[in-house]
């Protein structure tokens, strides 16, 4: 498999990177954790914390900024709390990233690499935008339903225990996603899933008018979520303003802060080109060509036996 996504990029002339995977910052997104160790340099005596990456996304950020060009990355990641039939706290990432692309385009090549990988060169694609798939699945818009509208949907399709969750609406419609959507994602084609509501923009513009859209797309196929891209924010001002409402969450929460990754800002400060990166799974991609029903059996060894 990595010897036909080093032929697909080499083809298309797209640059192999290595970038650290110990770093002294970390992703503030709160729905990660970080694993961390420690560095005792020469002298050292409390050493200085370092962080796991639990994606290369930001070194190869600053790779672009320094005008590097089209550039991709296979790589080791790890998410602590992270373990189940889809999940491993350690995980094979490939990342890559295309300046000048918006994440429309990127998704045509993210589908001509599955099926590359999978040799199935005649797999379908559907694209659907975030909002359609909720108004044409479960008869709810996510730009303009309520906490009480999104309760109500997930009791009417059969979520049970929805009484008192206290969920924000992000979390209302992710819970619908997950338990009442991916199932049917993905079957006979690839399915991509684009323009999230602005709140779930992550890393990824925000398209402004009269209905916002987060410019992210998400990749599933045969109900597995594969590949999450973005058509990259580039402001370092919203950037931080995006960083800081992370760590206020974060801390609300009672959940560790890591350091804002300062060096990626600067990045963005001196100027990245527009571009849009995508990262996807590598052993749930191995798991659907091999047809594994479990996250262990596409590797040699799972972390209780590591």
């Amino acid at each position: 498999m990595l010897q036909a996504i080093r032929r697909f990029f080499a083809a298309r002339g797209v640059l192999e990177v290595e970038t650290p995977i110990a770093s002294r910052a970390a992703a503030s997104d709160p729905a990660l954790d970080s694993l961390s160790t420690r560095w005792h340099g020469p002298g050292g005596a409390a050493g200085l914390p370092l962080y796991l990456q639990t994606s290369p996304e930001f070194p190869m950020k600053r790779l672009l900024a320094a005008g590097c060009g089209p550039i991709y990355q296979a790589c080791k990641v790890f998410r602590n709390g992270e373990r189940g039939r889809f999940h491993h706290p350690e995980f094979s990432l490939l990342e890559w990233y295309r300046p000048g692309w918006d994440h429309r385009r990127l998704m045509g090549e993210v589908a001509d690499l599955v099926r590359c990988v999978l040799d199935a060169p005649g797999l379908a694609v559907e694209e659907v935008s975030y909002r359609d798939l909720f108004r044409e699945r479960l008869q709810l818009d996510p730009w303009h339903a309520d906490l009480g509208d999104l309760c109500r949907a997930a009791a009417d399709h059969g979520i049970g225990g929805v009484d008192g969750l206290g969920l924000s609406p992000d979390g209302w419609l992710d819970l619908l996603l997950t338990h009442c959507l991916e199932a049917g994602l993905g079957r006979g084609c690839m399915t991509f899933v684009y323009d999230y509501p602005p709140s779930q923009a992550a890393l990824a513009r925000v398209r402004p008018g009269p209905e916002p859209a987060g410019e992210r797309f998400e990749l599933y196929l045969d109900g597995l979520e594969l590949a999450n891209g973005y058509h990259e924010l580039t402001e370092a001002e919203e950037q931080r303003r995006r960083f800081a409402w992370d760590l206020q969450w974060r801390a609300a929460a009672g959940r560790h802060c890591p350091p804002a990754d300062e060096a990626f800002l600067a990045a963005l400060d001196a100027g990245m080109p527009a571009a849009a990166g995508v990262a996807l799974g590598l052993d749930r991609l191995l798991m659907i060509k091999t047809g594994s029903t479990h996250i262990d059996q596409v590797l040699a060894f799972p972390v209780e036996r590591a």
